[in-house]
């Protein structure tokens, strides 16, 4: 009996790669993939790819697909910022693969999903758009801002939503394996990235030559939850991130105090103070580059919530000890200074939703949200609210476009999967990536004994070792090896 392959995929026509000079060294095509592969030789839609010839071309193996995350940032313009970045890309993987990543269906450069008719109809939507609500009184005014995105997205781009969960992208991978003419997929997934290298293992199992799962998503939480009951809790509550958030924040205070106030602005610094007196009145700050910015309460348990950069730690303490040192405000709460519009880059929050909210089942009530909200904000505050409302658009995302995956988890591969996350991750928490391991048929978890969000954040030259073993060679590190930081965020 031949190994499982998913029958959709396979009944489309392998795209046709033309790849042209680009700038740089790189190389750029354009594939056309079946919209709705239940009729693959029906209406088609572009994927635009990028590519880095291997340096060596004696020595190349093949091709070493990359997703850098999200959902919803561009593919294309990530690999050309970070295809040279030697912690994550190194001369050896480089010189033995070429390496192509793609914007996914519904995103940027590819056929993408619009939610606004024009750039300034969207520009002054988001900047408009609420806070996410720390207090319960901002919570009517955040709902409707996520209905009306979530309607706005079904009038512009009701055609395309129903075709964008991942298991169409990872359909899409497959093609693209195709095209570039490699009988077994080599791919390195970070974040999101890693739900598509999972589902790869699933749904193309004898395909797979070597997964690299970088800063994993449990992969069946994402989804739909382990239990019954998890579908009434949103999907960033069920995968920990509240707790991971706070072990970050813990992370980041230690680190601090080690370094001291000559190397961290924030050494000593009490954040509930901070936050405390923001609720009473926003702090307005000057940042470096001369805008205001007035700093509610929501936005610096923001900051703290966004570090999972360990090299921007040193930006956020000084950000955090010149707000604790700035004067009062002097204008009235309640009388926000209006913000300069700002760009808005490509499509990569509208792409995140209709992605993420296809992929996973979630709460469609907003008193659900209301009462998981009260009640993780008092197990863990300042980060347990505002977990509940990451994917609030979710709540009233169309329900035609939702299509969680509900197949098999533990397929054989023909090659294990290589697993990777921090100890400490405030995006994809460490216990998500054990219970990835125990769901898929063969994998090896390598730990990175320090916090933030992927290698490519969390610098690592031993991880980098280990995953490059394993990609050019299929060589697996000893159960249970944990690999440690270069330097500490704070060093000199």
């Amino acid at each position: 009996m031949p190994p499982y392959a998913d029958e959709l995929a396979d009944a489309a026509a392998t795209p046709a790669l033309e790849w042209r000079d680009c700038a740089e060294g790189f190389q750029c095509a354009t594939a056309q993939v079946p919209l709705d592969y239940r009729e693959p030789e029906r209406t088609k839609i572009d994927l635009a790819l990028i590519k880095l010839p291997a340096s060596d071309p004696s020595r190349r193996i093949g091709t070493l697909f990359v997703n850098f995350g999200g959902p919803g940032p561009s593919g294309v313009d990530r690999m050309r910022q970070r295809a040279r970045w030697p912690w994550l890309f190194s001369e050896e993987l480089r010189a033995r693969f070429d390496l192509v990543s793609w914007d996914p269906r519904g995103v940027n450069r590819s056929t993408s999903v619009r939610c606004f008719p024009d750039d300034a109809q969207r520009n002054a939507f988001f900047t408009a758009f609420p806070d996410v609500p720390d207090t319960p009184a901002g919570e009517p005014a955040f709902f409707r801002a996520s209905r009306e995105l979530a309607d706005r997205c079904a009038q512009q781009s009701g055609w395309l939503l129903p075709h964008l969960n991942s298991v169409n992208t990872v359909r899409d991978l497959d093609l693209l394996r195709r095209a570039v003419g490699d009988a077994k997929l080599t791919y390195h997934g970070i974040s999101y990235g890693t739900y598509l290298g999972a589902l790869y293992a699933n749904l193309f199992p004898g395909r797979v030559r070597a997964l690299a799962l970088d800063a994993t998503l449990d992969p069946l939480g994402n989804a739909v939850g382990h239990a019954s009951s998890a579908l009434h809790r949103p999907v960033d509550t069920r995968q920990g991130l509240p707790d991971a958030l706070a072990d970050t924040f813990h992370a980041f205070r230690r680190e601090c105090a080690a370094a001291g106030p000559s190397r961290c602005a924030f050494a000593g610094g009490d954040l509930a103070a901070l936050v405390d007196r923001a609720r009473r009145r926003p702090i307005p700050l000057t940042e470096p580059d001369g805008t205001r910015v007035d700093y509610t309460s929501s936005k610096i348990i923001e900051l703290v919530a966004g570090l999972d950069v360990p090299g921007d730690w040193p930006d956020a303490a000084a950000t955090l000890r010149r707000l604790a040192d700035t004067a009062p405000a002097t204008r009235p709460t309640g009388v926000p200074e209006a913000p300069d519009p700002q760009p808005y880059p490509a499509n990569r929050t509208e792409a995140y939703n209709a992605i993420q909210c296809a992929d996973s089942a979630t709460p469609r009530s907003e008193s659900d949200y209301s009462a998981l909200a009260a009640a993780e904000d008092a197990r863990v505050p300042y980060f347990g609210r505002r977990t509940v409302y990451n994917m609030m658009t979710c709540a009233y995302w169309p329900a035609e476009a939702v299509a969680p995956y509900t197949g098999r988890w533990d397929r054989i591969p023909a090659n294990p999967v290589l697993v990777i996350n921090s100890r400490v991750d405030p995006a994809t928490p460490h216990p998500g990536a054990v219970d990835t391991v125990r769901l898929l048929a063969r994998a090896r978890l390598l730990t990175v004994d320090g916090a933030g969000h992927s290698t490519m954040f969390v610098r690592s030259l031993c991880a980098e070792r280990v995953k490059r073993e394993y990609l050019i060679d299929g060589i697996l590190p000893p159960e249970g090896t944990s690999c440690p930081v270069d330097r500490s965020p704070f060093a000199p």
